[in-house]
């Protein structure tokens, strides 16, 4: 059986200016632009994933 789930967006392939971190550790670092964002992953050694496309940022 196939699963119908897609893949995840990662590193260079998500297209927001800003989104919300969540560290390694789990916790809330904020919300940061994707610069940001892809240079604390490279820090950390990890892939940035995006988990919810469609969400805003801002709001909690």
């Amino acid at each position: 059986m196939r699963s119908s789930s897609k893949k995840p967006i990662i590193n260079e392939f998500i297209e927001a200016d800003e989104v919300r971190l969540v560290g390694a550790d789990g916790s809330q670092v904020g919300v940061v632009s994707i610069e940001d964002a892809l240079a604390a992953a490279e820090d950390a050694k990890l892939d940035l994933v995006l988990i919810a496309p469609d969400a805003d940022p801002q709001s909690l």
